[in-house]
């Protein structure tokens, strides 16, 4: 499967963003914010939950969603603010081309595809992955909020507007009555 040093360096560089901060919370002031490499993995279960909701194809919505955002270990979480002065668009565009060039030309076809079919935003899967990357920002910020975070609500104005899926839609009206500590504390021996 080609060179496998190319394949361990895309490995490292993929770790980065453990690294890279999601920027749109650092701008609001929020203390450690989550990185991308959270946000992705929280993504793809999302959308793997939505595309079984959803009857459409886990598999390919969960690799849209966990790959989404690997060429911001390139190029950084860009909020914003910043997308008013970037072509962001084809700064990823290009970032993602550059990481995938050396690899095996069957994965380097395969993560084509999938982010071709994302950003066209055409196919029932496209659709859901992309709520689920809505989704999960919004639930970050409803986390954020219940933890005292009040700018976060900010993210509650524009962002469920961009929701597609009655799925999604449904998840997010449920939040306004959802507190996002009380998983936890049903699990805990106060509540027995």
């Amino acid at each position: 499967m080609g060179d496998t040093k190319t394949t361990l360096d895309f490995f490292a560089e993929l770790g980065m963003l453990k690294r890279v901060k999601r920027s749109g919370w650092w701008m609001l002031g929020i203390p450690e914010e989550e990185s991308v490499a959270e946000h992705s993995f929280r993504c793809a279960a999302i959308g793997y939950v939505l595309a079984k909701m959803e009857k459409a194809d886990p598999y390919k919505v969960v690799m849209m969603s966990l790959f989404n955002d690997i060429h911001e270990a390139r190029i950084n979480d860009l909020h914003k603010v910043a997308h008013r002065y970037l072509n962001v668009r084809e700064a990823e565009k290009e970032a993602f081309a550059g990481q995938i060039d050396g690899l095996d030309t069957m994965l380097k076809n395969d993560l084509k595809t999938f982010r071709s079919e994302h950003d066209a935003q055409r196919t029932k899967e496209s659709l859901v992955a992309r709520d689920a990357d809505i989704l999960e920002c919004l639930v970050q910020a409803k986390e954020y909020a219940d933890l005292g975070y009040k700018s976060a609500k900010k993210f509650f104005r524009k962002a469920p507007s961009h929701l597609k899926t009655k799925s999604a839609k449904k998840l997010w009206n449920d939040t306004s009555s959802w507190d996002s500590s009380t998983w936890w504390e049903k699990l805990s021996k106060f509540e027995r």
